[in-house]
């Protein structure tokens, strides 16, 4: 991991996010590129989705220079290589062209997610950050102190396409020494056998030098309701998922996610996209 992306509109979980960020540089020795998109009105930009010179783009582009300023000399980003963009561009397409322009390994983001994984993510930018990005996205909602990594959650149904992206799930949990908490979660409406799972899991595993890890069958009422109750019950540090591109994280779920969970403090969450 070289370069870490993080999306910055100068709220608490913005600075949240930064702080995990720091704390991830400093581990793998990466630097952090701070992007702050302006949306500006539709008279300021022109038809190429560039802002001209008015009085009024040059004072949002000052108020955002001076707010940078202040965030980049914060405790957390010291001695790390911090470089800071802001462009005149709709939030979410320009953390994606952003991410692939500086060719970011990870993109860590804060959320105002309040309820849940559904909440967390859907009609959110973070939510369509999620769905499109080619690069891992680590979801931050609470301030955490001191981010680190021990115990890592992969919650899946352990489909083989699933393992597309388990070798970099592994690498992510390798930079922290962690352990990664294999997790399959049985609902009535969706049971499964707990020697099915087993063996489903021991040929998901093949091939693998994985020797960090350990085996879970969570029975709940939802597949969201399990991981959320089986993080907080090991006291995980990440919680990690696949995702589709188009379809979100609503394939994992199968259409499970319960919209009445009441609010949860949501761990953090990180998102790998399956190709």
């Amino acid at each position: 991991m070289k370069k870490i992306l993080v999306p910055i509109d100068f709220s608490e979980q913005a600075e949240f996010a930064a702080k995990v960020a720091a704390k991830i540089a400093k581990k793998t020795n990466s630097e952090i590129h701070l992007l702050h998109m302006l949306e500006m009105p539709v008279d300021v930009v022109d038809q190429a989705n560039q802002a001209n010179n008015s009085p009024t783009a040059l004072l949002f582009l000052k108020r955002a220079q001076e707010k940078f300023e202040k965030l980049t000399k914060r405790f957390f980003l010291k001695d790390i290589k911090v470089t800071r963009s802001v462009f005149f561009h709709n939030t979410f397409d320009g953390i994606i062209e952003g991410s692939k322009k500086q060719n970011i390994d990870l993109i860590v983001m804060g959320s105002q997610g309040s309820s849940g994984f559904e909440e967390m993510f859907v009609g959110s930018n973070t939510e369509k950050v999620v769905r499109h990005s080619d690069v891992p996205v680590l979801v931050i909602k609470n301030e955490i102190e001191d981010f680190e990594l021990n115990n890592l959650v992969f919650a899946s149904n352990f489909e083989i396409e699933n393992k597309k992206t388990f070798e970099k799930i592994i690498e992510f949990a390798n930079y922290f020494d962690a352990k990664i908490h294999l997790l399959k979660v049985n609902t009535p409406q969706n049971f499964e056998p707990t020697i099915n799972t087993h063996l489903k899991i021991k040929e998901f595993l093949e091939g693998y030098d994985l020797e960090n890890y350990s085996v879970n069958i969570h029975n709940d009422v939802t597949v969201e309701m399990g991981i959320l109750n089986f993080g907080k019950f090991i006291e995980a540090d990440v919680i990690a998922l696949n995702t589709h591109g188009r379809r979100g994280l609503m394939h994992f779920f199968n259409g499970s996610i319960s919209k009445g969970i009441t609010n949860h403090a949501v761990r953090p969450v990180i998102t790998f996209k399956l190709t």
